[in-house]
């Protein structure tokens, strides 16, 4: 696990080569696996993977989410928002198995955060989404994953330029790193 965290990176340009059905079905086992608070699982996931409508999410905000385009399948995380205050949370989670996943099977991903943005000056990117797909108010919109085969390398995060000084021991102002020097 920890080789694929170090070597995991957002990924924003894809290949053509479509991810075969197989393949999907692990990536979608994996999701509905992911933890949920009092195990409630108010998420819902849209597979996406009709090239016109990718595009459209695309644009679904401002700025970040057009490399979306080039990639040949798109999950819409969401969730149920009247079952659980949690659904934040919830969807997060899932995102992060989902990522974690498709990397583990060889291809890349990018979050697009949709959740507090804007598609323009009068709807937001949930809006726009919940139109564009048909989706009822309740159900909201915490993000967009492109997945597809990696069309770009980036190396992985040095561990010595990690933020260890983020890391404290109990009440302690010592950061980590001091302690394992």
């Amino acid at each position: 696990m920890i080789e694929l965290l170090r070597n995991r990176r957002s990924i924003r340009r894809y290949t053509n080569e479509k991810i075969v059905p197989e393949t999907v079905k692990v990536i979608i086992e994996a999701a509905l696996r992911a933890p949920s608070a009092r195990g409630i699982n108010p998420w819902q996931f849209i597979l996406v993977d009709e090239p016109e409508l990718i595009i459209q999410l695309s644009q679904s905000k401002q700025s970040g989410s057009e490399f979306l385009k080039t990639a040949p399948f798109a999950i819409v995380v969401c969730a149920d928002s009247t079952k659980t205050e949690f659904w934040i949370e919830d969807c997060s989670i899932a995102a992060t198995i989902i990522q974690l996943t498709a990397s583990s099977l060889g291809l890349g991903s990018c979050w697009v955060q949709i959740r507090t943005r804007q598609h323009d000056d009068l709807k937001t990117a949930e809006t726009y989404i919940q139109e564009l797909l048909g989706l009822p108010e309740h159900i909201k919109i915490a993000s967009i994953l492109g997945i597809g085969y990696p069309d770009e390398t980036k190396p992985s995060v040095p561990t010595d330029t990690l933020q260890y000084e983020k890391i404290k021991y109990n009440r302690t102002s010592i950061a980590f790193k001091e302690t394992i020097v």
